[in-house]
């Protein structure tokens, strides 16, 4: 005589479902871009039924709009952590600059480049791209904010400090999907000069602090 055993299916709680369904959007974002999440893609790579994922996110905006904030806050929090701070704000500049002028950052320079590209046809993107840009200023300029209070900047506006900062990021990332001649040094250290003038920091002083922490 013969027995089976018939295996539990484990539901998961709606808050890790739903969190596994972005972080498998946003994964998706960074390597292929926006355009290639769809409801049933997700549910293919996770196993699962489509119906599954529409019952998170009916509609496939949502979730995209959801993906890239997803991708977009993760980078932020490892570029400017938010919270009590060890490093002095000048290292905490220099070091933010320095991963957001590299190769590493290339990535979510692809994935900006995409949502803003997207977002003029997508609503739900749209306002999350709005909020993202002003989660990454705010987070900037409390930087500055940090280095002036220390007696580390000199400005009278960090807001705009930090627009200036962003703009000459942005401008360099715009060749990130072609192949272009290498970057000269100069080029890439755009965003250290524009930083160094604003704040009233000597030349080549973000690099030094960069490596004293």
């Amino acid at each position: 005589m013969s027995s089976s055993v018939q295996r539990k299916r484990i539901r998961k709680d709606p808050a890790a479902r739903r969190a596994e369904i972005v972080d498998t959007a946003a994964a998706i974002a960074l390597a292929e871009g926006l355009e290639c999440i769809t409801l049933r893609r997700i549910a293919e790579e996770l196993a699962v039924r489509p119906g599954l994922i529409s019952h998170y996110f009916p509609s496939a905006e949502e979730l995209v709009a959801e993906a890239f904030g997803s991708a977009a806050t993760g980078e932020l929090d490892r570029l400017l952590p938010a919270g009590p701070h060890d490093a002095r704000p000048v290292q905490r500049l220099a070091r933010f600059l320095d991963h957001t002028s590299g190769e590493t950052y290339d990535a979510i320079s692809r994935l900006w480049l995409n949502a803003r590209h997207l977002s003029r046809y997508r609503p739900p993107l749209r306002d999350r791209v709005a909020l993202q840009e002003a989660d990454w200023r705010g987070r900037l300029e409390g930087l500055i904010q940090d280095g002036v209070a220390a007696g580390e900047f000199r400005t009278e506006d960090p807001l705009a400090v930090a627009l200036q900062i962003l703009v000459v990021l942005d401008g360099l990332s715009v060749d990130v999907n072609t192949v272009s001649p290498e970057v000269p040094a100069a080029v890439r250290r755009m965003a250290h000069r524009t930083a160094e003038r604003e704040l009233g920091l000597g030349e080549g002083e973000l690099e030094r602090a960069a490596t004293t922490g």
